[in-house]
């Protein structure tokens, strides 16, 4: 993934979009792709800000996380449970599905 482009760049393509240039032109203009532009654009008009959103990182663990107190407490009462076991409990009594290699 690529690094992100600084605020400023961002701020002046936003600017000659609001002052009357289309956004493709803007693109042109200041050496970032159209399709950057757009989605710049219309980050700013939807939220108001010009800041680049948050890249790389975990954001699914948290799903599995949740029922870590479940996991460990099934584990507990029963230490030769199966992945699979565990998994379809989930999805049982819990409505969570998650694929064996997950937990």
């Amino acid at each position: 993934m690529t690094k992100s482009r600084s605020k400023d760049l961002r701020s002046r393509v936003i600017a000659a979009v609001d002052g009357g240039l289309s956004r493709r032109a803007a693109a042109a203009r200041f050496g970032v792709g159209a399709a950057s532009a757009i989605r710049w654009v219309r980050e700013w008009r939807e939220t108001g800000t010009t800041c680049a959103k948050p890249q790389g990182g975990d954001r699914r663990s948290h799903r599995i996380e949740a029922y870590r107190d479940v996991i460990l407490a099934v584990i507990e009462k029963q230490t030769d449970i199966t992945l699979v076991e565990m998994a379809k409990m989930l999805r049982v009594e819990h409505g969570a599905s998650f694929a064996a290699s997950t937990i």
